[in-house]
C-alpha cells in the first residue's frame, strides 16, 4: 500500500488562492485514477475532484468547485496537485488525496491531510 503526504494548506481570507500538493511514495500514481477529497467539521469525507491516470479525464464534484479549482497530476514527480482560487468559507476542511475509489477500495493509505481554513 502506498503512502501519501499532503501539504500546502493554511489559514487564508476569502477570495485567496492556495495550491495543495500530494506526494506519493511506495506506489506510482501513474497506475491510478487519483482524486482530492475533503472533510469539513461534522461532515463525512467527500470527493472534490478526480483525474484519470493519463490526465485526459477530469471531473469536479460541484459547479462551484469546477470553476474555482484545478486538479493536476505530475506522474514524473509522483505528485498530485489541487490549485484553488477564489476560496470561500465553505471550502474550509481537511483536504486529502488518494486514488479514486475502485473495486471497493482505495489504493493508498490515507495521509494526515492538509487543513484549509478560509476566513470570511
Amino acid at each position: 500500500q502506498g503512502q501519501l503526504d499532503e501539504s500546502g494548506g493554511g489559514l487564508v481570507q476569502a477570495g485567496s488562492s492556495l495550491r495543495l500538493s500530494c506526494a506519493a511514495s511506495g506506489r506510482n500514481i501513474s497506475d491510478y485514477n487519483m482524486a482530492w477529497y475533503r472533510q469539513a467539521p461534522g461532515k463525512e469525507r467527500e470527493i472534490v475532484a478526480s483525474i484519470s491516470w493519463s490526465g485526459a479525464n477530469i471531473n469536479y464534484a460541484t459547479y462551484s468547485v469546477k470553476h474555482r479549482f484545478t486538479i493536476i497530476r505530475d506522474n514524473a514527480k509522483n505528485t498530485l496537485y489541487l490549485q484553488m482560487k477564489s476560496l470561500e468559507h465553505e471550502d474550509t476542511a481537511m483536504y486529502y488525496c488518494n486514488s479514486a475509489y475502485h473495486n471497493a477500495r482505495y489504493y493508498f493509505n490515507w495521509g494526515t491531510g492538509t487543513q484549509v481554513t478560509v476566513s470570511s
